[in-house]
């Protein structure tokens, strides 16, 4: 038996798979959201809400305030596109060159918009709701610059919860998970300054490449001799840059990591086993190292209260059938983590099914799945009304 309320989100989901669809037209990198949330703010002033602009540039906050409830309550969904060239081929595809919504983060929009139209128009509670659309969830960072600028002051939550869809997931499949969800990740720059000279007398120089390679091999023992074998870590080199000629011993090499954890310790330890290693290391060749290592998104860590309520919601809407009660952790990262280290709350995966070939997010090929509009908004709206109960 269907829900009621997803029976009548499912009646006019095609308005917000059509809003959806226009948002994948006209996709926007972090920060420069301005069609997107503009389009966004009038619907929702238009249906009653109480529009807020301006954190992080282009975020929004609607407040809807009913009854004589205490109860405050957070629902996010973020904005941004990705600086990636679209190849679905879609009569919605991208209509800008090298960017495109390749993280369903305009599906996401459309799901929390198809469930404020519903609470405003048929919602039982009795409490305040803020709709959170954040900015700039790739980059820089919208969770953080929005808090900075005063989210949880000007729009108090008692919790806040927020869903990522995930392909290879069956569609609309509810996965929650309590604790650790998702990785920690931070950025790390190492620039080993030698001294150049001639590819034939490499005796006469201090080569920063024959470093640069040992490094990236002794890197591969900081996982695997550090930590924990039963704890998560992910230490990748992704850029290893030095000289332009075959002949030419060059003055620097430059190495970009990207370092992942699912407990704060094993982060710290990351990072102080990474310095100390890249230090001995380059002092073992005769090079300088400099190291810049930058803390980005937290590890996502959901509340337990949060989570066993979240989940509780997703049973009355959909079953056992359709529902993960405690799913794997994920290595990726998400910066609704710095939310939740300032509020309670649960974070949550909706399947996007198989897809087209099978791709990931962040693929020039992916597309939200339109099915789970009706299905994650319909989420939403129940998940308010239970929690703003009068």
């Amino acid at each position: 038996m269907v829900h009621p309320i997803l029976e009548t989100i499912r009646a006019y989901a095609g308005e917000f798979i059509e809003l959806r669809r226009d948002l994948h037209r006209h996709p926007e990198l972090g920060l420069e959201e301005t069609r997107t949330s503009s389009l966004l703010a009038q619907r929702l002033a238009g249906w009653g809400y109480e529009v807020h602009r301006g954190l992080a540039k282009t975020g929004i906050v609607a407040t809807l305030t009913r009854g004589t409830g205490r109860r405050r309550l957070g629902l996010r969904a973020d904005l941004d596109a990705l600086p990636i060239r679209e190849a679905t081929g879609l009569p919605w595809q991208s209509q800008h060159e090298g960017v495109m919504h390749a993280c369903g983060h305009d599906g996401h929009t459309a799901m929390l918009m198809a469930a404020a139209r519903y609470l405003v128009e048929r919602g039982e509670f009795s409490g305040t709701l803020n709709l959170v659309f954040q900015p700039a969830e790739e980059h820089p960072g919208g969770a953080k610059i929005m808090i900075e600028e005063g989210l949880f002051e000007r729009f108090p939550c008692d919790a806040i919860f927020a869903m990522h869809n995930m392909p290879g997931i069956a569609q609309g499949h509810l996965v929650f998970r309590d604790g650790a969800m998702m990785a920690s990740s931070d950025d790390v720059t190492i620039v080993l300054t030698g001294r150049g000279g001639h590819g034939a007398m490499p005796h006469r120089a201090t080569d920063p490449v024959v470093a640069a390679a040992s490094i990236v091999m002794a890197l591969q023992t900081v996982v695997s001799r550090n930590v924990d074998p039963q704890q998560t870590a992910v230490v990748t080199v992704g850029e290893l840059s030095a000289g332009r000629a075959n002949n030419v011993i060059p003055e620097r090499a430059r190495l970009e990591l990207s370092v992942r954890a699912l407990d704060r310790e094993v982060r710290d330890l990351l990072e102080a086993r990474i310095r100390a290693l890249v230090e001995m290391q380059a002092q073992s060749f005769g090079v300088h190292a400099q190291v810049q290592y930058k803390r980005d998104y937290p590890v996502l860590v959901n509340t337990t209260a949060e989570t066993t309520f979240a989940r509780e919601v997703a049973l009355e809407l959909l079953g056992e059938q359709g529902v993960t009660r405690d799913g794997g952790a994920l290595t990726g990262s998400e910066d609704f983590a710095v939310m939740l280290e300032h509020c309670p709350g649960s974070y949550l995966l909706i399947g996007n099914g198989a897809g087209d070939g099978g791709c990931m997010v962040h693929n020039p090929g992916y597309d939200f799945n339109d099915d789970n509009i009706a299905v994650g908004g319909a989420y939403w709206a129940l998940l308010a009304e239970r929690y703003l109960r009068d």
